[in-house]
């Protein structure tokens, strides 16, 4: 059997292990899991539409009117599914809309489905009973699939943010390698060649983090700011996340800081020539 979204796996040595400590289906799986809810919603509408059919008078008119409340259902759950709603006042009126029409879909199907399960022979409970199987099978199938578009939208939006940056790119690591330069003739007043000098290497100079800032042509505002973006760096890099310009804007809002998507690259490009941390959370000082 095939792991399910709820199904526990067993370990090597048989014990089961939860699944919420795997981690997450990807989005192919769970648009295949979206496909599967889809068939199961079209059979229990596809149920209802055959029994309020079967209950209409015998012409086109009629059993167009009797199908039309499964049919209105089916196309508002796959509105809901489909299309992200960011205000809570039109979610609660799209979820007000979706209940009234499931309501009069249940009420229209329950009693068609009733009468044409007791015209064709069904006794006692039993056509009371078949309308509710198919109304359940109904809502738990739109439930699923409302839940599912949701998992979606989260997987696709977690996978935008650890989408590593390509504008933001360290500007001495993209210019081009200068070729070395080739020493000058040196020669005297008798046209006899002179050997050059030796080169010697000055020590890089060392820039204290706090330095960096002043180094670097930004702005009051971007100072202000990298004390936060350090804290936010040392925690995504806690968490084992990479630093990208997504991951860092989202970690400085949700601290409450607003900043535009354009400054985060530019405080992105702080961070990289920052000093890197040390072991024990230290940033190292100056050898002098």
């Amino acid at each position: 059997m095939q792991p399910t979204l709820d199904t526990p796996r067993q370990t090597e040595g048989g014990d089961s292990v939860d699944h919420t400590a795997l981690p997450p289906p990807g989005v192919a799986q769970l648009r295949r899991f979206q496909w599967a809810v889809r068939a199961t919603l079209a059979v229990g509408v596809a149920a209802s539409v055959c029994a309020n059919v079967l209950h209409a008078r015998d012409n086109p008119i009629s059993q167009t009117i009797a199908a039309w409340p499964p049919l209105a259902l089916l196309l508002t759950v796959e509105l809901v599914s489909r299309v992200p709603v960011h205000r809570r006042g039109l979610a609660l009126a799209r979820i007000g809309g979706t209940a009234v029409i499931a309501g009069i879909a249940a009420y229209v199907s329950y009693f068609h489905m009733a009468a044409v399960a007791a015209r064709y022979g069904e006794s006692g409970l039993a056509p009371n009973l078949l309308p509710l199987s198919v109304d359940g099978l109904i809502i738990v199938a739109s439930v699923s699939l409302v839940e599912l578009a949701g998992r979606v939208r989260a997987a696709l939006d977690g996978r935008a943010e650890t989408r590593p940056i390509t504008g933001a790119a360290d500007p001495a690591a993209s210019a081009p390698e200068q070729p070395p330069a080739e020493h000058p003739d040196n020669s005297n007043h008798n046209g006899h060649r002179q050997p050059s000098p030796p080169l010697t290497l000055l020590p890089a100079p060392h820039l204290e983090p706090a330095s960096i800032a002043s180094a670097v042509d930004v702005d009051s505002d971007l100072v202000t700011l990298l004390p936060a973006a350090r804290a936010a760096r040392d925690e995504l890099h806690r968490q084992g996340r990479s630093l990208t310009r997504d991951s860092l804007a989202a970690r400085l809002r949700r601290d409450g800081h607003t900043i535009r998507t354009s400054r985060v690259s530019e405080l992105l490009t702080l961070l990289k020539n920052d000093a890197p941390a040390a072991a024990n959370g230290r940033r190292p000082t100056s050898d002098a």
